[in-house]
Parts: structure tokens; sequence; C-alpha cells
């Protein structure tokens, strides 16, 4: 959406105006809400009716991302299943929507903006658990922020979606909410924490210089932009931040200009990450390479599609999901029932993310419908007032922009062809 300045003349000052209402209005059409004046404030006030709810559940279920996506929405379902469905005198209908596409692989705009209008058409929904991809969640946050829908995402990091903190793009937050009000949250640390988190997993394993890749996406440039700003703070030596074009054939060129001992790529495995830090390893003076949870997947891992197994001992990578072992009871508990419930042996991190997703939300229906009629307002509000949660992923709050307390991320290492959980990262941000 199109940004205008304060200028010094009335004359520039009425043009302005004139190009952000045509902005807004462009916007307002392509992710289907209303007129930019309308706050809609009112749509989540009023009374819910009758005694079905339904929560969706928007994530890629295809591609690189698929096990993951698939690990969040079955996660999801059994914190429904652990209530028999209900929270109080409502009974829960859980709807698993797919944002991405079957041609690519990857997460769509135009998919996940089809999953948010469903949601908002549908007159039970009551909550949406999603997107998993950033980019994506600023397609559907404003659909839902605009019908007053409370969603909770298991897998944001970028900063721009909550706050206008370093990292983030002019207009941001407040571009995501038309209504005027916070409806988003999410449950895992934004990138001012993975940012740390990676400069300090580089210091720790020796690191004095970095090159820093991303992959020009709004998440990727973000962590990039972090990564900068904390790396001398910590001792790190920023060599240089570039962004590459993810359907180049290769980028040797571009890694010919690395002197730095160690390289950090911000970007995604869907925009060339493999071939990008393969190319950065094959410089003399790279040894150790880095990656955020844009690249800290199993395909990344698989030496037949991934990282290659001679290089595979000199890469690592950050991601918000800890190691099953690294949760208290409660997360155990969550893993054992999930592999008997999914016959799955080694369930991803990422399942203990949707559970408490879809746990958090159905706590706030609960805490919202004991202190009255409940409406779809009361949901968001119960969410943002949500102070010393004791959960699976352990206790935390969310704050006024939706932000989580929790600030730990895990590490990871490639071993035998799998991604492996090395140590949890107490990331200093300051």
């Amino acid at each position: 959406m199109p940004l205008w300045q304060v200028r010094k003349s009335e004359g520039d000052k009425l043009l302005a105006r004139r190009t952000a209402v045509s902005g807004c209005l462009v916007a307002a059409l392509a992710v289907g809400v209303g007129a930019c004046g309308d706050s809609g404030g009112s749509k989540g006030t009023s009374k819910v009716k009758g005694t079905t709810l339904t929560i969706y559940a928007s994530v890629p279920l295809q591609g690189a991302s698929g096990g993951q996506g698939k690990a969040i929405e079955n996660g999801a379902g059994l914190a429904v299943d652990s209530l028999g469905g209900k929270v109080g005198k409502y009974k829960i209908v859980y709807k698993r929507l797919d944002d991405s596409l079957a041609s690519t692989g990857a997460a769509d705009e135009g998919k996940a903006a089809q999953n948010a209008r469903q949601a908002v058409s549908n007159k039970n929904t009551i909550g949406y658990i999603g997107e998993y991809n950033s980019g994506i969640s600023k397609v559907t946050i404003p659909i839902l922020n605009k019908a007053g829908i409370a969603q909770i995402s298991p897998a944001n990091t970028y900063v721009g979606l909550t706050t206008n903190e370093p990292g983030s793009e002019a207009g941001e937050p407040n571009k995501y909410y038309p209504a005027g009000k916070r409806t988003y949250a999410r449950i895992v640390p934004k990138d001012t924490i993975q940012a740390a988190a990676l400069v300090s997993a580089a210091k720790e394993a020796g690191c004095t210089s970095a090159r820093v890749w991303n992959s020009k996406t709004t998440y990727s440039a973000g962590l990039a932009r972090n990564v900068v700003m904390v790396g001398p703070k910590a001792g790190l030596k920023i060599e240089g931040n570039d962004g590459i074009d993810p359907k180049a054939a290769n980028y040797r060129s571009l890694a010919a200009k690395i002197k730095a001992d160690c390289f950090i790529y911000t970007g995604e495995i869907e925009s060339n990450g493999v071939q990008a830090v393969k190319d950065a390893a094959s410089v003399k003076s790279v040894k150790q390479m880095f990656a955020g949870d844009g690249m800290c997947l199993n395909d990344t891992a698989d030496p037949k599609k991934g990282i290659p197994a001679n290089l595979a001992s000199r890469f690592h990578c950050t991601i918000a999901t800890l190691d099953p072992k690294a949760f208290g009871a409660e997360g155990k508990k969550f893993f054992k029932d999930y592999s008997s419930k999914y016959n799955v042996a080694s369930p991803d991190p990422y399942a203990i993310y949707g559970y408490e997703s879809m746990a958090l939300m159905l706590d706030a229906i609960k805490r919202a419908s004991e202190k009255g009629s409940l409406t779809k307002q009361a949901v968001v509000d119960a969410i943002f007032q949500t102070k010393n949660r004791n959960s699976v992923i352990g206790t935390y709050s969310i704050d006024q922009n939706g932000d989580t307390s929790l600030t730990d991320y895990g590490l990871y290492a490639i071993t035998s062809g799998k991604l492996t959980f090395d140590k949890v990262i107490k990331a200093q941000t300051q």
C-alpha cells in the first residue's frame, strides 16, 4: 500500500492524501477488505449466535514446508480433541485449509486470501490459526482484521507484522490493521530475537566476520537488516548484505566477493536457498554457514535435494521450535500423545506450536465466554490479556502488539541427512 510523507507545501500534502487514498482502495480490492475509511470496529462486537463455533487453520500442506504444515494442523487438531471438541456449551468445528499450490509447492498469496475470505464468510467463525509464512500473513491479517476475527500464528517471525522496530518497512504494522485494532498474535519470537540468535550462534562457532545474503522477500530482507544491526554490537563484523535473484542459475560471481570467515543466509529454501549456501560454501575463507528458519527444514538436510553431505557439518540453522526433549513435562506428554495418535515416531517440532496456537485460542474462547455474552472481540481481547500462561511450550505472555514473551531459539545441525536439534540459543538482544 503506497504511503505518504508529510511535506512542507499544502499542494504536496493534498497530492499525498490523494495518492494514499488511491493506494488504499487498490489494496482493499486486492485483499478483499472494505473501504479505507471504514474502521470495521463493530464487526466483532455482536453476540455470537448459536452454540457452534468454527476455527480454521491455514498453512502450506505441499512442497518443502508441507511436513511442517501437516504437523501444525495435526497438533491443532489434538488440542481440539483434548477438550472433546467443546468449550463450555460451544461445539468446536475445526476446518483445515491448505495455502499452497500444487504447481509450485509453495504458499500462495491468492490461495491464502481465499482461505481467509472463506473464514470471514462463515458466520460461525471465531478464530483462525495461521499463517506459516510471514509474507502470507501480510495478506490474510487485513482480511481477518476487518471482520474482527482472532488470528494466531504458530510460525511467523517477521518483525513488521506487529511492530515498526528495525527490520520492518515503512507503514508497518498499522497498514495490516484496517479496523484500527489488533486481532493478530503469534507464539514464536519475532526476528529481532532470531537475528540475535543467528549472531550468537556464529560467535559461539568462532566466527569473527560474516557475509549476509537475503532473498529480497519481506521476511528475508527484514531478518537480514536485523542481523546487520545486531552483529557489530555482539562483536561480529558484517562484511556486507546482498540481495540475490532467486531465479539465478548460481551465485558464483557474488560468492567471489566474500572474504568473511562465515556466511549467513536469511532467505527461504524456495528462493534457491540450497544453491546460495552451496556457492557460498565454495569460498575458501568461509568456515561455517548459518541460515534462518526459512531454510531450517528437513528438505534442506536431505542430501538428494538439499545441502550436500560433504558440506553438512559446516551448516547450522535457527528456528523457534525446540527439541521435544527441551520441553517440560507437559511438552513431553504432548509429543507422546501426538506420536500415539498419528503413529509418528519422531514428531516434527512444529506440531507442538500448532497445538499451543489452538490451545491458546480455545482458552481465550473459554475466558471470554465466562465473562458473559461471547463476541469475536471478547476472544481477541482474551488473547491479548494472556499473562504468564503455563503451556506446553513454557510460560509466556502476549504483549499489546501480539508478540510472545518467549525468547529461546533452537540451533539445528545436519546429521546423517536429517535435521537434528543441537542446542538452545538464548540470544542476547541488547
